[in-house]
């Protein structure tokens, strides 16, 4: 990833962060002011912000909030431009200031709005004591495909902040912050809702636009506030008026002051510039145009071009790239930049020259020729890097002033693209689209930048694009040569749409063909391998990952390599055969630590959580290399197998959070099956059929055989547990029309209820089959306590084996898994019970019921209850339902959560202690304010005082 550069414009004392333009981490003049001042020029009023007086006050209200109620807030002030935006956001910064608060303060640009992180960066490097220092904002963008992990490290900091005092994030021009910038900002006002943080932004007047994403985001949640700037009354511009002049305001200078509809800023720079006239055809304010252009005119033709330069480069510009590109040397400007300065047109704050306001940078620039517009902006590009600044600064220039053609272009926005690739895919995906259409069709630098352009929109989930792309490039009749690599790279693109027999076609035509580098030979054999471990005969698919991993080895491709271990492990675990998966992904995890998750779910196949344990808490210290939202479902499949029922269901309520924040679904199915299931155990059959519906919707996105099968059998548990066997019944025979149930590793732990329902319809026949699926599972794996116990389980159900039955207890009291052990549990004790052994039905039964009811399973242990009252066992005290609201309302984890954050842990913190993602203890924490009705840490911290001892 690009390193954001410290905000002050130079080099750290270690040198490892280049500058970008637009950050600075002092308190730039017109911020620090809070209001406009009077300038000797007059260009400014004495400082006030006529006319907002109730809008200073809705602010000043909202600081107050935030600082009595330790929660968080979220403004914005919008409104056109030059209408006071960053005036009144300059007030607010002071105001917060004197109040005590730590202030991050930063300005997007809209000329630098293309590097990642950019726009927040300023923010929090911003001021004497920064919220992040540089070496940690460095070390915090080196990790590797991390949004999620980055946007959660930068929460940690400000609410690191917000337990010693208030925080104010304030960034100005929002509609122009790049896209991770926005990304965060869409997630931290949110995730910080319980500190005192206020985040205050201002935007231009857009219903669609990326302030109104960040405010819709954040609704409801925590307070939401939008100021609107209208345009100021005829008053306060006549005091506005007379601030600048200083005299009284007559008729003339009143008619002129209509011109400016009650924009202040346009009203002073039309008083402070010559009243002279002509057209223009811009979106620029045509007052604001013709007041600068007066003031132009006095200026000298050497001082107007250096201007001109400068509006090229942006808002915030170097004095020397300026110098550049006007192609003089820096020494020979210095009376022209005196000039500008006296003018009032500029500032120079030290580091860089910046104009007055982005309107007079506009005003300048739409008076440059369009087409000389665009030639400087490509000298631009080219100046800058040859300055030494990194690819992804000169872009904005690139995307500007580039014409097809243009190789040196298409070189820069092809390295840019790379650099940014990894935290912000979606942007890459925008500068290779724009990068292959700068390259004529069928030169090799076509198909070049055609295969990065595939790869770069797989990655950023736009697979369709990607799709069309590959099949433009195939249908031009590339090289044999180019042809498989078109085809290796469409085989991401493919296996994310889930079309596993299109990417086996493709990728042995290419094979066939013949032609293709070693390397890429090497990945098309994966990638036929990984297509084959979705079909019918897994043999084959194994002997295929066999081949593949030979291949990838001999030519010692890491592509090919980790494609062939994936495949090799997503054969092995769909053909049952846990110990072979755990090896493949093992391996694999130690090529790519990104696969952790997949080994943490491999060794839970084996009944090994104890290691399963030990490798999430190595994920929490590694976090950077691991995917997140994986991370989270092999953490819900640890909690889930525990029979930590809550606590599995907060980690998958996360997982979706945050698999739909990066816009890459892949386990959505899945865990609302999950989800369905766990209000079936605890008897929310409302709750249930929510989570239904909601799996059904995602599966229509998704239709792949697995999500079928896993969204099929939810059917039958739900008509089951409505009493309605012959619909359940009819569901899983769908199901085994596209494979043995045992095929869908989800549910091999779920076979004995497909059993009980398959012998209640009195379809032994269907019950024998699924008994004989899991025999043969557990023949395949011997060494696995749960394999073998159900295998025993499903063959005393079908057989009325009471024997096979107690079998099966006993090999599952190996099984770490308490809710597979309380079914086999209570299928011997209603055994027992029919065989007149009420004893021994009594003592299996009470297991069961202790099993589930620690779990929270309610309803089957409400169940176990009723074939103890059938055994004279007497009734046990039914578990109590949690109430809705209230300190018992909380599960175990929330109030384990509630009591650490209250103590003073941030989620961090929380997290480490018991081992779980910090997105998962902000799902807890999001649950356990939403029913003890407080807002922020501090109430939450005198709820836990008031709380009688334990």
């Amino acid at each position: 990833m690009p390193l954001p550069a410290p905000p002050d414009g130079r080099a750290t004392a270690k040198g490892d962060i280049a500058a970008p333009h637009g950050l600075d981490r002092r308190r730039s003049a017109s911020a620090d002011r809070g209001a406009w001042v009077e300038r000797s020029d007059g260009s400014l009023s004495r400082r006030g912000l006529r006319g907002r007086e109730a809008e200073l006050e809705q602010l000043r209200a909202v600081l107050a909030s935030v600082v009595r109620t330790g929660s968080g807030a979220l403004v914005l002030l919008r409104g056109e431009p030059g209408i006071g935006k960053t005036a009144l956001l300059g007030e607010v910064v002071t105001t917060a200031g004197a109040a005590c608060f730590s202030v991050g303060l930063g300005k997007a640009d809209e000329l630098h709005h293309i590097v990642p992180l950019s726009s927040l960066a300023a923010c929090l490097l911003y001021g004497d004591r920064p919220l992040l220092t540089s070496d940690a904002f460095a070390d915090l963008t080196r990790h590797h495909d991390q949004r999620i992990w980055l946007v959660e490290r930068v929460a940690e900091a400000i609410e690191a902040r917000a337990a010693e005092m208030p925080v104010l994030i304030a960034l100005d021009d929002v509609q122009w912050a790049d896209s991770l910038s926005r990304f965060a900002l869409k997630q931290l006002p949110t995730r910080l809702r319980t500190s005192p943080v206020l985040w205050v932004l201002t935007g231009r007047q857009d219903p669609d636009g990326p302030a109104q994403e960040i405010v819709a985001a954040a609704e409801d949640r925590l307070l939401t506030v939008t100021v609107p700037l209208g345009p100021l009354s005829g008053t306060a511009i006549g005091q506005l008026a007379g601030d600048t002049l200083g005299a009284a305001v007559d008729e003339r200078v009143r008619e002129l002051l209509d011109g400016a509809g009650g924009n202040p800023f346009l009203a002073v720079e039309m008083l402070t510039g010559l009243r002279t006239t002509g057209p223009s055809g811009e979106t620029v304010p045509e007052g604001l145009v013709v007041g600068v252009r007066g003031r132009l005119r006095s200026l000298k033709p050497s001082t107007l071009r250096f201007l001109q330069m400068g509006a090229v480069l942006g808002r915030r510009f170097g004095f020397l790239d300026a110098a550049a590109l006007y192609g003089r040397p820096s020494a020979g400007l210095l009376a022209e930049l005196e000039e500008a300065v006296r003018a009032g047109l500029l500032d120079d704050d030290g580091d860089q020259l910046v104009f007055r306001h982005d309107l007079l940078r506009q005003a300048v620039y739409v008076d440059i020729p369009p087409s000389a517009r665009k030639a400087l902006h490509r000298e631009a590009a080219g100046h800058l890097v040859s300055a030494g600044h990194r690819p992804i600064d000169a872009v904005s220039h690139i995307l500007r002033g580039a014409r097809p053609g243009d190789d040196e272009a298409v070189a820069l926005l092809r390295q840019a693209a790379d650099d940014v690739l990894s935290v912000t895919p979606g942007l890459a995906a925008d500068l290779m689209t724009r990068a292959f259409e700068l390259v004529p069709p069928g030169r090799p630098l076509w198909y070049d930048v055609g295969v990065q352009a595939i790869v770069c929109l797989t990655r950023a989930g736009r697979n369709r694009e990607a799709l069309a792309t590959g099949d433009r490039l195939l249908a031009a009749r590339p090289p044999l040569e180019t042809f498989g690599r078109i085809q290796a790279a469409l085989g991401g693109t493919l296996w994310n749409m889930d079309v596993a027999e299109e990417l086996r076609r493709r990728a042995e035509t290419a094979l066939a063909l013949g032609g293709a580098a070693p390397e890429v030979e090497a990945r098309l054999t994966a990638l036929r391998a990984l297509a084959l471990s979705r079909g019918e005969d897994l043999g084959v698919a194994l002997d295929a990952g066999e081949n593949a991993l030979r291949a990838a080895l001999a030519t010692g491709d890491r592509e090919a390599h980790v494609l062939a271990l994936f495949g090799l492990g997503e054969s092995a675990l769909n053909a049952g055969a846990n110990a072979v998966a755990l090896e493949r992904f093992t391996a694999l995890s130690a090529v790519d630590p990104a696969f952790l998750p997949e080994e943490i779910v491999a060794h839970q196949h084996m009944d090994d959580f104890e290691t399963g344990r030990r490798l999430l808490l190595r994920a929490a210290d590694d976090g950077g290399a691991v995917r997140q939202t994986m991370l989270l479902w092999a953490q819900a499949s640890q909690h889930l197998g525990l029979g930590g029922l809550d606590d599995a269901e907060a980690d998958l309520v996360t997982m979706e959070r945050l698999e739909k924040d990066v816009h890459i679904c892949v386990q959505q199915v899945n865990a609302r099956v999950i989800r369905s299931w766990i209000a079936l155990l605890r008897g929310d059959r409302e709750a249930a059929r929510h989570q239904l519906t909601a799996a059904r919707e995602r599966r229509a996105t998704k239709p792949n055989p697995g999500n079928t099968a896993a969204v099929r059998f939810l059917e039958a548990l739900i008509a089951d547990d409505e009493g309605n066997t012959a619909l359940a019944l009819d569901k899983i025979r769908q199901m085994q029309q596209d494979g043995p149930f045992m095929r869908w590793r989800l549910l091999r732990t779920w076979v004995d209820s497909a059993i009980r329902m398959a012998l209640s319809g009195a379809d032994h026949a269907l019950a024998e089959d699924l008994a004989a699926q899991a025999e043969a599972h557990g023949a395949r794996n011997p060494a696995v306590p749960t394999a073998t116990g159900i295998a025993a389980q499903a063959a005393g159900l079908v057989r009325g084996d009471l024997a096979q039955l107690e079998h099966a207890v006993a090999l599952l009291g190996e099984s770490p898994r308490p809710l597979v052990r309380a079914g086999a549990q209570a299928d011997l004790g209603r055994a027992l019970l029919t065989a007149g052994r009420g004893a021994e039905a009594k003592a299996a039964l009470t297991r069961a019921h202790g099993l589930f009811a620690e779990s929270g399973a309610h309803a089957a242990a409400a169940r176990v209850q009723r074939d103890l009252d059938r055994a004279g066992a007497g009734s046990r005290r039914a578990a109590t339902p949690r109430p809705v609201q209230g300190w018992e309302a909380l599960t175990a984890s929330e109030k384990k959560i509630a009591r650490l954050v209250a103590a003073g842990h941030t989620n961090r913190s929380a997290a480490d202690l018991l081992v779980v993602s910090p997105h998962t203890v902000n799902t807890h924490l999001t649950s356990a304010f939403r029913k003890l009705s407080v807002n922020s840490r501090v109430q939450l911290a005198h709820v836990v005082m008031a709380l009688p001892e334990d």
